[in-house]
Protein backbone atom coordinates (compact mmCIF):
# COMPACT_ATOMS: atom_id res chain seq x y z
CA UNK A 1 0.00 0.00 0.00
CA UNK A 2 1.07 3.32 -0.71
CA UNK A 3 1.53 5.27 2.78
CA UNK A 4 -0.01 9.09 3.11
CA UNK A 5 2.86 10.94 3.07
CA UNK A 6 4.24 9.70 -0.52
CA UNK A 7 5.32 12.99 -2.47
CA UNK A 8 2.51 11.90 -4.85
CA UNK A 9 0.19 12.20 -2.35
CA UNK A 10 -2.14 15.92 -2.02
CA UNK A 11 -1.57 17.19 1.60
CA UNK A 12 -4.99 16.54 2.85
CA UNK A 13 -6.98 13.48 2.08
CA UNK A 14 -10.72 12.54 3.16
CA UNK A 15 -11.99 8.82 2.94
CA UNK A 16 -15.97 8.49 3.77
CA UNK A 17 -18.04 5.40 3.74
CA UNK A 18 -21.19 7.42 3.47
CA UNK A 19 -20.26 7.97 -0.12
CA UNK A 20 -20.22 4.02 -0.64
CA UNK A 21 -23.41 1.68 -0.63
CA UNK A 22 -23.86 -0.03 2.62
CA UNK A 23 -22.42 -3.28 1.45
CA UNK A 24 -19.24 -2.12 0.36
CA UNK A 25 -18.37 0.00 3.66
CA UNK A 26 -16.53 -1.98 5.63
CA UNK A 27 -14.07 -2.66 2.68
CA UNK A 28 -13.73 0.99 2.01
CA UNK A 29 -12.75 1.60 5.18
CA UNK A 30 -10.31 -1.23 5.56
CA UNK A 31 -8.64 0.33 2.21
CA UNK A 32 -8.89 4.12 3.45
CA UNK A 33 -6.79 2.76 7.00
CA UNK A 34 -4.02 0.63 4.76
CA UNK A 35 -3.95 4.06 2.56
CA UNK A 36 -2.99 6.08 5.87
CA UNK A 37 -1.43 3.74 7.94
CA UNK A 38 0.21 1.65 5.94
CA UNK A 39 -0.90 -1.89 5.83
CA UNK A 40 -3.62 -3.17 8.48
CA UNK A 41 -6.28 -5.57 9.03
CA UNK A 42 -9.79 -4.38 10.31
CA UNK A 43 -12.17 -7.42 12.11
CA UNK A 44 -15.67 -6.07 12.82
CA UNK A 45 -18.85 -8.23 13.49
CA UNK A 46 -20.54 -7.07 10.64
CA UNK A 47 -19.11 -6.37 7.22
CA UNK A 48 -21.64 -3.83 5.84
CA UNK A 49 -23.12 -0.17 7.28
CA UNK A 50 -20.00 0.52 8.65
CA UNK A 51 -20.72 4.32 9.29
CA UNK A 52 -16.93 5.69 9.27
CA UNK A 53 -14.45 8.28 8.38
CA UNK A 54 -11.11 8.62 7.66
CA UNK A 55 -9.31 11.80 7.24
CA UNK A 56 -4.95 12.56 6.93
CA UNK A 57 -3.05 15.63 6.91
CA UNK A 58 0.31 15.76 6.36
CA UNK A 59 3.32 16.66 8.90
CA UNK A 60 6.65 16.99 7.14
CA UNK A 61 7.67 13.47 6.67
CA UNK A 62 4.71 12.29 9.34
CA UNK A 63 0.80 12.27 9.34
CA UNK A 64 -2.08 13.09 11.77
CA UNK A 65 -4.51 10.47 10.67
CA UNK A 66 -8.11 11.03 12.20
CA UNK A 67 -10.25 8.81 11.99
CA UNK A 68 -14.32 8.06 13.28
CA UNK A 69 -15.75 4.52 13.73
CA UNK A 70 -17.60 1.87 15.17
CA UNK A 71 -16.80 -0.86 17.52
CA UNK A 72 -14.29 -3.18 15.95
CA UNK A 73 -10.82 -4.36 15.99
CA UNK A 74 -7.55 -3.84 13.95
CA UNK A 75 -4.84 -6.07 13.63
CA UNK A 76 -1.09 -5.49 12.75
CA UNK A 77 -0.17 -8.88 11.33
CA UNK A 78 3.27 -10.47 10.56
CA UNK A 79 2.02 -10.28 7.12
CA UNK A 80 1.06 -6.86 7.06
CA UNK A 81 4.09 -6.07 8.58
CA UNK A 82 6.25 -7.87 5.63
CA UNK A 83 4.50 -6.44 3.00
CA UNK A 84 5.34 -2.03 4.46
CA UNK A 85 7.65 -0.76 3.16
CA UNK A 86 8.30 1.85 5.83
CA UNK A 87 7.89 1.52 9.65
CA UNK A 88 6.67 3.88 12.12
CA UNK A 89 5.43 4.17 14.94
CA UNK A 90 1.39 5.32 16.08
CA UNK A 91 0.97 7.67 18.38
CA UNK A 92 -3.10 7.85 19.34
CA UNK A 93 -4.45 10.24 20.84
CA UNK A 94 -7.84 9.20 21.93
CA UNK A 95 -10.89 11.57 21.50
CA UNK A 96 -14.13 9.27 22.29
CA UNK A 97 -14.64 5.59 23.31
CA UNK A 98 -12.30 3.17 24.49
CA UNK A 99 -9.00 1.82 22.55
CA UNK A 100 -7.00 -1.20 24.41
CA UNK A 101 -3.84 -1.73 22.70
CA UNK A 102 -2.21 -5.17 22.98
CA UNK A 103 2.12 -5.63 21.77
CA UNK A 104 4.26 -7.79 23.41
CA UNK A 105 1.73 -9.29 25.93
CA UNK A 106 1.53 -6.11 27.19
CA UNK A 107 -2.38 -4.38 27.25
CA UNK A 108 -2.32 -0.03 27.27
CA UNK A 109 -6.15 1.01 27.09
CA UNK A 110 -6.46 4.39 26.27
CA UNK A 111 -9.87 6.48 27.22
CA UNK A 112 -10.71 9.99 25.59
CA UNK A 113 -8.01 12.92 26.37
CA UNK A 114 -4.98 9.92 27.05
CA UNK A 115 -2.35 9.38 25.03
CA UNK A 116 -0.61 5.87 23.79
CA UNK A 117 2.55 4.55 21.90
CA UNK A 118 2.92 1.51 19.80
CA UNK A 119 5.56 0.41 17.40
CA UNK A 120 4.30 -0.97 13.42
CA UNK A 121 7.60 -2.94 13.17
CA UNK A 122 5.59 -5.60 16.14
CA UNK A 123 2.93 -7.14 16.01
CA UNK A 124 0.04 -5.13 17.34
CA UNK A 125 -4.06 -5.54 17.84
CA UNK A 126 -6.28 -2.43 18.50
CA UNK A 127 -9.60 -2.87 20.06
CA UNK A 128 -11.77 -0.17 20.08
CA UNK A 129 -15.01 -0.23 22.48
CA UNK A 130 -17.23 1.49 24.23
CA UNK A 131 -19.52 3.69 22.41
CA UNK A 132 -21.40 3.87 19.23
CA UNK A 133 -19.20 6.51 17.29
CA UNK A 134 -15.39 6.21 18.65
CA UNK A 135 -12.87 9.04 17.40
CA UNK A 136 -8.70 8.93 17.71
CA UNK A 137 -6.40 11.35 16.11
CA UNK A 138 -3.58 9.10 15.58
CA UNK A 139 -0.03 10.45 14.37
CA UNK A 140 1.84 8.75 11.89
CA UNK A 141 5.83 8.95 13.26
CA UNK A 142 8.20 7.72 10.98
CA UNK A 143 10.88 5.36 13.06
CA UNK A 144 13.30 6.78 12.62
CA UNK A 145 12.20 10.76 13.64
CA UNK A 146 11.71 9.30 17.34
CA UNK A 147 14.74 7.07 17.34
CA UNK A 148 16.61 9.71 17.03
CA UNK A 149 15.88 11.88 19.64
CA UNK A 150 15.82 8.05 21.96
CA UNK A 151 19.47 6.94 23.55
CA UNK A 152 20.86 3.89 21.08
CA UNK A 153 20.42 1.56 23.11
CA UNK A 154 16.65 2.34 23.72
CA UNK A 155 14.20 -0.73 23.87
CA UNK A 156 10.80 0.34 23.05
CA UNK A 157 7.58 -1.08 24.34
CA UNK A 158 4.14 0.17 24.11
CA UNK A 159 3.34 3.19 26.54
CA UNK A 160 0.74 5.05 27.66
CA UNK A 161 2.82 8.68 27.87
CA UNK A 162 -0.09 10.92 28.83
CA UNK A 163 0.75 9.26 32.61
CA UNK A 164 4.21 11.11 32.56
CA UNK A 165 4.53 12.98 35.86
CA UNK A 166 6.45 15.30 33.99
CA UNK A 167 5.52 16.15 30.41
CA UNK A 168 2.11 14.08 30.43
CA UNK A 169 0.11 16.76 30.58
CA UNK A 170 2.36 18.35 27.96
CA UNK A 171 1.81 15.60 25.41
CA UNK A 172 -1.80 16.06 25.72
CA UNK A 173 -1.92 19.59 25.32
CA UNK A 174 0.09 20.04 22.66
CA UNK A 175 -1.25 16.58 20.83
CA UNK A 176 -4.34 18.69 21.04
CA UNK A 177 -3.69 21.67 19.69
CA UNK A 178 -1.64 19.97 17.09
CA UNK A 179 -5.15 18.09 15.86
CA UNK A 180 -7.13 20.86 16.58
CA UNK A 181 -5.03 23.34 14.20
CA UNK A 182 -2.87 21.51 11.42
CA UNK A 183 -5.37 22.80 8.74
CA UNK A 184 -5.06 26.22 10.23
CA UNK A 185 -1.55 26.85 10.87
CA UNK A 186 1.17 26.90 8.23
CA UNK A 187 2.28 23.72 7.01
CA UNK A 188 5.55 24.93 8.35
CA UNK A 189 4.43 25.81 11.70
CA UNK A 190 2.24 22.51 12.01
CA UNK A 191 5.42 20.70 11.35
CA UNK A 192 7.55 22.35 14.11
CA UNK A 193 4.68 21.63 16.60
CA UNK A 194 4.67 18.20 15.68
CA UNK A 195 8.75 18.26 16.23
CA UNK A 196 7.86 19.48 19.69
CA UNK A 197 5.60 16.90 20.29
CA UNK A 198 8.37 14.00 19.52
CA UNK A 199 10.34 15.95 21.49
CA UNK A 200 8.27 15.81 24.11
CA UNK A 201 7.70 11.71 23.85
CA UNK A 202 10.86 10.95 23.60
CA UNK A 203 11.56 12.58 27.00
CA UNK A 204 9.01 10.87 28.15
CA UNK A 205 9.77 7.13 26.73
CA UNK A 206 13.35 7.88 27.67
CA UNK A 207 12.40 8.67 31.06
CA UNK A 208 14.91 11.85 32.24
CA UNK A 209 15.01 13.40 35.35
CA UNK A 210 12.88 16.46 36.05
CA UNK A 211 16.14 18.57 36.03
CA UNK A 212 16.94 17.61 32.41
CA UNK A 213 13.11 18.05 31.55
CA UNK A 214 13.27 21.76 32.40
CA UNK A 215 15.97 22.12 30.50
CA UNK A 216 15.09 21.10 27.10
CA UNK A 217 13.57 23.99 24.98
CA UNK A 218 10.82 22.26 23.21
CA UNK A 219 9.48 21.13 27.09
CA UNK A 220 9.17 25.06 27.52
CA UNK A 221 7.79 25.84 24.32
CA UNK A 222 5.01 23.17 24.87
CA UNK A 223 4.41 24.58 28.59
CA UNK A 224 3.53 28.23 27.42
CA UNK A 225 1.26 26.82 24.77
CA UNK A 226 -0.21 25.21 27.43
CA UNK A 227 -0.41 28.26 29.63
CA UNK A 228 -1.73 30.47 26.82
CA UNK A 229 -4.46 27.88 26.65
CA UNK A 230 -5.20 28.17 30.01
CA UNK A 231 -5.31 32.06 30.36
CA UNK A 232 -7.33 31.72 26.96
CA UNK A 233 -9.95 29.91 29.02
CA UNK A 234 -10.16 31.79 31.93
CA UNK A 235 -9.63 35.43 30.26
CA UNK A 236 -13.27 36.45 30.90
CA UNK A 237 -12.55 35.69 35.09
CA UNK A 238 -12.20 39.32 36.26
CA UNK A 239 -9.72 37.73 38.97
CA UNK A 240 -7.77 35.98 37.09
CA UNK A 241 -4.63 35.17 38.86
CA UNK A 242 -1.16 33.59 38.21
CA UNK A 243 -1.63 31.48 40.34
CA UNK A 244 -5.23 30.35 39.18
CA UNK A 245 -3.48 29.46 35.66
CA UNK A 246 0.03 27.85 37.07
CA UNK A 247 -2.07 25.59 39.35
CA UNK A 248 -4.00 24.99 35.82
CA UNK A 249 -0.87 23.92 33.57
CA UNK A 250 0.72 22.01 37.01
CA UNK A 251 4.03 24.59 37.35
CA UNK A 252 5.09 27.32 39.36
CA UNK A 253 4.24 30.85 39.80
CA UNK A 254 7.61 31.26 39.29
CA UNK A 255 8.07 29.12 36.39
CA UNK A 256 5.28 31.26 34.82
CA UNK A 257 7.02 34.84 35.40
CA UNK A 258 10.08 33.37 33.73
CA UNK A 259 8.24 31.80 30.72
CA UNK A 260 6.91 34.88 30.30
CA UNK A 261 10.10 36.75 30.43
CA UNK A 262 11.44 34.43 27.90
CA UNK A 263 8.86 36.19 25.54
CA UNK A 264 9.75 39.49 26.25
CA UNK A 265 6.20 40.49 28.45
CA UNK A 266 4.65 39.58 31.52
CA UNK A 267 1.99 37.88 32.67
CA UNK A 268 -0.40 40.80 33.36
CA UNK A 269 0.51 42.46 30.20
CA UNK A 270 -0.19 39.41 27.93
CA UNK A 271 -3.79 38.92 29.92
CA UNK A 272 -4.39 42.86 29.10
CA UNK A 273 -3.52 42.35 25.48
CA UNK A 274 -5.94 39.49 24.72
CA UNK A 275 -8.53 40.83 26.21
CA UNK A 276 -7.90 44.14 24.93
CA UNK A 277 -8.08 42.11 21.34
CA UNK A 278 -10.81 39.76 22.02
CA UNK A 279 -12.91 43.08 22.91
CA UNK A 280 -11.79 45.21 19.84
CA UNK A 281 -13.39 42.12 17.98
CA UNK A 282 -16.40 42.16 19.50
CA UNK A 283 -16.77 45.95 18.92
CA UNK A 284 -16.65 45.00 15.41
CA UNK A 285 -19.22 42.40 15.30
CA UNK A 286 -22.18 42.98 13.36
CA UNK A 287 -24.03 40.25 15.63
CA UNK A 288 -22.97 42.48 18.51
CA UNK A 289 -23.92 45.63 17.07
CA UNK A 290 -26.81 45.85 20.21
CA UNK A 291 -24.46 44.97 22.86
CA UNK A 292 -23.42 47.90 25.22
CA UNK A 293 -19.91 48.51 25.16
CA UNK A 294 -19.58 48.29 28.77
CA UNK A 295 -21.29 44.78 28.84
CA UNK A 296 -18.83 43.65 26.21
CA UNK A 297 -15.70 45.25 28.24
CA UNK A 298 -17.26 43.31 31.29
CA UNK A 299 -17.53 39.93 29.20
CA UNK A 300 -13.79 40.30 28.84
CA UNK A 301 -13.23 40.52 31.95
CA UNK A 302 -12.98 44.17 33.21
CA UNK A 303 -14.63 45.04 35.94
CA UNK A 304 -13.91 48.94 35.76
CA UNK A 305 -15.21 50.95 32.66
CA UNK A 306 -13.00 53.94 32.95
CA UNK A 307 -9.89 51.75 32.99
CA UNK A 308 -11.01 49.45 30.20
CA UNK A 309 -11.59 52.84 27.69
CA UNK A 310 -8.10 54.01 28.56
CA UNK A 311 -6.27 51.03 27.55
CA UNK A 312 -8.32 50.69 25.01
CA UNK A 313 -6.85 53.96 23.86
CA UNK A 314 -3.43 53.07 24.05
CA UNK A 315 -3.72 49.91 22.55
CA UNK A 316 -5.75 50.96 19.75
CA UNK A 317 -5.43 54.69 19.34
CA UNK A 318 -9.20 55.73 19.78
CA UNK A 319 -11.87 55.02 22.08
CA UNK A 320 -14.06 52.18 22.08
CA UNK A 321 -16.88 54.09 20.52
CA UNK A 322 -14.90 55.06 18.02
CA UNK A 323 -13.60 52.25 17.32
CA UNK A 324 -16.63 50.54 16.65
CA UNK A 325 -18.11 53.22 14.52
CA UNK A 326 -14.78 53.55 12.28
Amino acid sequence: MEQVNSPSRPRHVIWNTAQTRPDEQFSYYREAICQAFMNLTPESATTSHFPAKVETIGLGTGAINRVMFPEHTVNRSRADIAASRDSCFYLNFKLAGRCRMLQDGREVSLSRGQVGIVDSDREVTLLHDRGPTLKVASFWVPSRALRDRLPPSFDFRAERVSDDPHVGHLIIETARSLNAGALRMTEEDSVRLFDVLLDLVALSLSRRSRAQTAEVASFADATVLALRRAIHERLCEPGLTVAAVAGAVGISERYVHKLFERSGTTFSDYVMDRRLVGAAADLKDPALCGRAIGAIAFDWGFSDLSHFTRRFKQRFGCRPRDWRAG
